[in-house]
């Protein structure tokens, strides 16, 4: 992507300005982790066995650890770290929990309260090779690719390189692979199939409506949990959409509070009908995250939870 900066009209190419150590970016992601992924920083160079995992982090909203890896060079094997960095955390959970709980012994975990399934590892890199990307072209792989960029004018640009297969690897040439299967057996990757099945036809439609109105605003995606489809718009979500038989249950983060303090940015809906409830949800770290609930049961719902879900959009 080109950068430029409009001086009156006059368009001024920003130059891209490389990374003169793969350190500078992980120091960068670890001190900023939580506004860049939402993740809460754990450790640095964590030695597992013979690995040293450049960094651990764990997602308090789907209660599960994340490995980051980055990469200033094209030349690495996205498949075979990946897996082979899930298979150490599945096989030693127990110090990854420790490593935890020494950095934040006022919040300790415990076994039961980890969701390994959602295991991933991120990987952050200054490119890839079309061979990397295409290794990684599938629905079920629990890794995501980032590229990032530094410009001259201190600017940091962050892309996601999104899966576009339908098929899972577990059906293309994975046979003798049982590393793969191995993670596979305890780490799912969800997708919209996965929370649409417990759906009624009548609120299908109503997902199908709420996407349409979605996709006419720019820059939207969507990201699939364990337990709801995230509407984002760039790397900011809109709204956690919780699937129902009968309903859809949308959630919209306010802003955190911690030890009294609001977070920046706080934001609050101008709901005329009041029809949006106030909600809590705490973390072991002792913030509270405010959001607001609405409840999508009929087509009828749809245009006012859309006038307030485009607030939130304008908002970000």
């Amino acid at each position: 992507m080109d950068l430029y900066s409009n001086d009156k009209g006059s368009l001024k190419r920003i130059d891209p300005k490389p990374f003169k150590l793969e350190k500078d970016i992980q120091s960068m992601v670890e001190a900023n982790s939580k506004e860049i992924f939402d993740l809460q920083f754990v450790s640095t160079e964590f030695h597992i066995d013979s690995f040293y995992l450049d960094s651990v982090f764990f997602d308090e909203e789907n209660k599960s650890f994340v490995v980051v890896e980055y990469k200033k060079t094209k030349s690495f094997s996205v498949i075979d770290q990946g897996y082979t960095y899930l298979s150490l955390m599945l096989n030693n959970k127990s110090d990854f929990i420790l490593e935890y709980n020494e950095k934040y012994p006022e919040d300790a975990l415990k076994k039961k309260d980890v969701d390994w399934s959602q295991s991933r590892v991120i990987f952050i890199s200054t490119g890839y090779t079309t061979y990397q990307i295409n290794s990684v072209n599938f629905k079920d792989v629990p890794f995501e690719l980032w590229e990032i960029k530094q410009y001259g004018n201190n600017t940091i640009g962050l892309s996601h390189i999104t899966p576009t297969s339908k098929e899972s690897i577990q059906s293309v040439g994975t046979s003798g692979n049982s590393l793969v299967k191995t993670v596979a057996n305890e780490v799912k990757v969800y997708s919209e199939s996965d929370l649409l099945r417990k759906c009624s036809e009548s609120t299908l439609a109503l997902w199908s409506d709420l996407q349409n109105r979605f996709n006419e605003l720019d820059n939207i995606n969507y990201v699939t949990r364990k337990h709801y489809i995230g509407i984002r718009k760039g790397k900011k979500t809109v709204t956690y959409v919780h699937f129902y038989k009968s309903k859809l249950l949308l959630h919209m983060v306010r802003g955190n509070i911690y030890k009294g303090k609001k977070s920046k940015a706080f934001f609050t809906l101008d709901d005329s009908k009041n029809l949006a409830k106030m909600g809590d949800h705490n973390f072991k770290d002792g913030t509270v995250r405010k959001y607001y609930e609405m409840n999508i049961q009929n087509v009828d719902d749809t245009d006012y939870i859309m006038i307030l879900c485009k607030q939130k959009y304008h908002s970000i």
